[in-house]
């Protein structure tokens, strides 16, 4: 596989993103997400670095192509989201929406997503640490994350939804 590019998503991923935002409900959880809504979700996001940043893993066209329907092909992708952490008087950045194309996996994609996730927050006066959540059937995600050297945080996630979410 010719090297991945790491870069922050643009409006132009949109569809992509919702794709596969809708092949991950689908994947670890058997939801279907609403078509309308999650599209809404990732242009909010993109349109909006408060409510998260999208970064995206591409795989280089071949040399000598050129053309729009040659560029670059998304392989991958990982949103953070901000929380504000008393105890720690920093943000945390939250990881989700992770998931790689089944074509890619194994290849170090979200390990270089991950990178350039680290690199920002490090980089970013404030943060304080990263974290993520995983269904608790997806072991194959719990292993790549330990490798990654996650630990588990000791808590279980709770939600109350409001009504129509």
């Amino acid at each position: 596989m010719s090297p991945i590019t790491i870069r922050r998503a643009c409006l132009e991923d949109a569809e992509t993103l919702a794709r596969f935002n809708e092949a991950m409900a689908w994947e670890t959880e058997h939801k279907r997400l609403d078509p309308a809504t999650i599209r809404a979700g990732v242009r909010a996001v993109l349109g909006d670095e408060s409510k998260g940043r999208y970064f995206v893993a591409t795989e280089p066209a071949a040399c000598g192509v050129a053309g729009p329907q040659d560029a670059p092909r998304v392989i991958g992708q990982v949103m953070h989201t901000r929380e504000w952490s008393d105890w720690r008087n920093g943000d945390i950045w939250w990881l989700q929406s992770v998931y790689v194309h089944p074509d890619f996996r194994g290849r170090g994609v979200f390990r270089s997503l991950l990178q350039a996730v680290l690199d920002d927050a490090q980089s970013t006066p404030g943060v304080v640490g990263v974290r993520l959540y995983v269904e608790r059937e997806n072991d194959a995600a719990k292993s790549v994350y330990r490798k990654l050297q996650f630990t588990d945080a000791g808590y279980d996630v709770f939600e109350r939804m409001l009504s129509g979410t």
